[in-house]
């Protein structure tokens, strides 16, 4: 019977080979025939990628950009929204243009659509993978049925420095769940195996920013990144190339250098790694105007830079429009080929083929899909349950939290009453007058039993500019011009009418973001100074903290009682918290970058090396030692952590062997206990450390976790496999390895408190 099984796999295998082969003939043959009847200005126009600006209904007609693809020189336009504009443009280039090919429509749709999903990073904090998935495909749906069919998304920059606003916008520190939220989204957006791009509901992904844009110098946003190409493979570039590995349609470059040469025009980094290396197939886009900021990076004139992307084996150019101006010039000169042109546009074809443009070119225009399938119900009450398993309980004193469902409750700060902030950074199709304000959240979710009250005690921060920088895109909080102290007394006032107060304090959406870096991560200045009068009232305090990185956070976790970090938690995320907050949801949340206490101990990560002269653990200072003379190197929050309205508790380590062969597996098994009162899920982690090996190793990394339910009184025994593949890494001469010797096994429910064991890979 086995054998028949077996047998009949194979054929189902070599069936489906058969058919991609068939389906790729007919496609190569397709773009063969059609570029044989493309002139070269129509080629290099495939290439290029321009700003829509926004065409408003009825515009598309007289707008320069509609000339430009009559004339078959756009490949593809961003930052259109809406079903019947992209509808009336693809009209225009399909049968008004020379060979009436079909234009690509791409949006940033990073965690959601209209219907908004948390932040990224707070999306990472929930470490499920179906919920992030369904995140992805809920937004692939809603952008779908938009006219959209290509995102800008996912975003899987490791970064291991807060200062750098955009972490709120990648999955934290480690490489290993970066690659599988990697994974997850990927499968979202597009679908998989046979359904990839079938349905009118999958669009493309595009994997950015290619490569190491996190590790910018500073926390300086564009900043120049420089490391060893060791600590690229072993520590960055795998979330990359596991969103390669799950079929990404395409890649969008980053903007910093790497080896000294921007990523728009590296080579090495384009064709060598991405496609000979990885085996990448799709097309590479570059950000936005990333070629013309290669002039000012000093390599060339927009000549120069446009020619030098092409060959390193860039295809698209995002609104520098060098490609379209120069590289005719370059082909007359000599300086790129005819080669170098039509494989880019041929790259370009092959994703309009694969998502069905040619066959039906307004696939994604149905103006009825739009009407129901948009900010449903049924999208909504995903979104709420998503954002509720992202938020991560830091701290719960004396069980302050869940709040009881009577009394009065006062909300204070600036971010309790508004709208426009909740869904968080990059939600640039949400309509920001739809969500509810916590204080509107609160309300819903408690009942009629409890009186909620607010006032603002604060702006956002002290210095007005300040916070003009931080609510851009229509995210203002509405500067009160009262006092700092006036506000405080009217906050004050209302919290000595309320049995508890909810603080909601933070940074507001944009204090976070593309072009965002602080060099101060605290709460801001007036808002502390309010936290700090709310304490003295001895009223139980709940900080509600809205972030997009890591803060700093010591004198908050020395003397307010509870915090929960709800990032920004999209759309529905004040119902949520709502949840949350009430007991309807116990937290389960866990962090995916480390709190540090100080700016000053940045960069700050779970998985580091030793050095020769290492802290003893548990120890704050020796002399002679890797320390700081004024604080310990201990993180505040470590990677992985976050508390639950239960208590869960480990037990029983075990591996069924000590010994590991080159094909063989060993299962480490832990015992996990919810010995509190409530029913929650834990999200079960397995570090491993290679004690000894031809180079440095780290003292712990990621290599496998599992959100369990586990109810109140109940214990389950997790199981992790652990093969050889587990534990290969890159030496020195960059071969991807494992060596024999020891290695240690930790289980815990972060990465800081674990059970140890060890085992020996032969």
């Amino acid at each position: 019977m086995r054998k028949v099984f077996v047998t009949a796999l194979c054929m189902c295998a070599l069936i489906a080979t058969a058919q991609n082969n068939s389906a790729d003939s007919k496609m190569d043959r397709f773009i063969n025939d059609l570029m044989k009847n493309m002139t070269i200005e129509e080629k290099i126009g495939q290439l290029n990628l321009p700003s829509s600006g926004d065409i408003t209904t009825g515009q598309a007609q007289s707008s320069n950009v509609s000339d430009k693809i009559r004339q078959g020189i756009v490949g593809g336009l961003f930052n259109i929204k809406g079903v019947e504009k992209i509808r009336e443009v693809q009209r225009i280039a399909v049968e008004e243009s020379r060979l009436g090919i079909p234009l690509l429509f791409g949006m940033d749709v990073i965690h959601g659509y209209e219907t908004a999903f948390p932040i990224p990073l707070g999306l990472s904090a929930s470490w499920n993978m179906e919920a992030i998935e369904q995140a992805a495909r809920i937004a692939a749906t809603e952008a779908s049925a938009d006219g959209i069919c290509w995102t800008f998304s996912p975003m899987v920059d490791i970064s291991r420095d807060p200062r750098w606003g955009r972490v709120s916008e990648g999955n934290g520190e480690d490489p290993f769940l970066g690659g599988e939220i990697a994974k997850a989204m990927v499968r979202g957006y597009q679908g998989t195996g046979t359904e990839k791009y079938k349905a009118n509901n999958s669009i493309m992904a595009c994997v950015k920013h290619y490569a190491l844009y996190g590790a910018g110098e500073a926390g300086r946003d564009y900043n120049t990144v420089d490391m060893s190409r060791i600590r690229m493979y072993n520590e960055y570039l795998y979330p990359y190339k596991a969103a390669i590995e799950a079929g990404v349609g395409s890649v969008m470059a980053s903007f910093n250098e790497v080896d000294g040469v921007p990523a728009t025009a590296n080579k090495w980094l384009m064709t060598d790694v991405l496609r000979d290396q990885w085996g990448f197939n799709g097309f590479v886009v570059t950000d936005y105007t990333g070629i013309l900021e290669m002039v000012d990076h000093g390599i060339g004139d927009l000549q120069t830079v446009s020619g030098r992307s092409l060959k390193a084996g860039i295809d698209m150019d995002m609104v520098s429009e060098g490609f379209l101006s120069t590289l005719k010039k370059s082909l007359d000169e000599g300086l790129v080929s005819q080669k170098d042109i039509d494989q880019g546009c041929r790259r370009i074809l092959e994703a309009k083929y694969q998502l069905g443009l040619f066959a039906d070119p307004y696939k994604y225009c149905d103006v009825n899909r739009a009407k129901k399938e948009i900010y449903s119900d049924e999208h909504r009450a995903a979104a709420r349950k998503i954002a509720s398993e992202s938020f991560v309980l830091l701290k719960n004193e004396a069980n302050t939290l869940p709040l009881k469902k009577k009394g009065t409750i006062a909300v204070v700060g600036p971010l309790g009453n508004t709208a426009s902030n909740m869904p968080g950074t990059w939600s640039v199709a949400v309509d920001l007058t739809k969500p509810a304000t916590l204080v509107e959240g609160l309300k819903s979710v408690a009942g009629k039993d409890v009186d909620v009250l607010y006032a603002k005690g604060s702006n956002l921060t002290e210095d007005a500019a300040l916070e003009a920088r931080a609510t851009l895109f229509g995210r203002e909080l509405n500067r009160d011009n009262s006092t700092d102290d006036q506000l405080r007394k009217e906050a004050l006032a209302i919290a000595a009418k309320a049995d508890v107060i909810v603080a909601a304090l933070g940074e507001s959406s944009e204090f976070s973001g593309e072009s965002s870096s602080r060099t101060t991560l605290g709460i801001p200045d007036v808002q502390q100074l309010l936290l700090k009068e709310l304490v003295k009232t001895g009223k139980p305090v709940v900080l509600v903290l809205f972030t997009g990185r890591p803060l700093t956070l010591t004198w908050e976790q020395a003397n307010v009682p509870a915090i929960l970090n709800v990032w920004f938690g999209g759309t529905e995320a004040a119902y949520a918290i709502g949840d949350v907050l009430f007991g309807d949801v116990n937290p389960s949340g866990k962090l995916t970058m480390t709190f540090p206490q100080n700016v000053g101990q940045i960069p700050l990560y779970y998985n580091h090396k030793n050095t020769g002269r290492p802290l003893k653990e548990g120890a704050w200072f020796e002399k002679f030692r890797s320390n700081y003379l004024d604080v310990t190197n201990d993180a505040l929050y470590p990677f992985g952590y976050g508390l639950s309205y239960t208590n869960f508790t480990y037990s029983d380590l075990k591996l069924n062997t000590t010994e590991l062969t080159k094909d063989g597996e060993i299962i480490a098994r832990v015992t996990v206990s919810n010995t509190g009162k409530v029913d929650g899920a834990e999200v079960v982690q397995l570090y491993i450390r290679d004690l000894v090996g031809s180079v440095t190793r780290p003292v712990r990394e990621l290599k496998g976790f599992e959100k369990v339910m586990i109810k109140a009184g109940e214990s389950k025994t997790v199981h992790f496999k652990i093969t050889p593949e587990l534990l290969k890494f890159y030496n020195y001469d960059l071969d991807y390895v494992n060596e024999p010797g020891e290695f240690e096994v930790m289980i815990g429910g972060n990465s800081r408190d674990v059970q140890k064991t060890k085992f020996i890979l032969k």
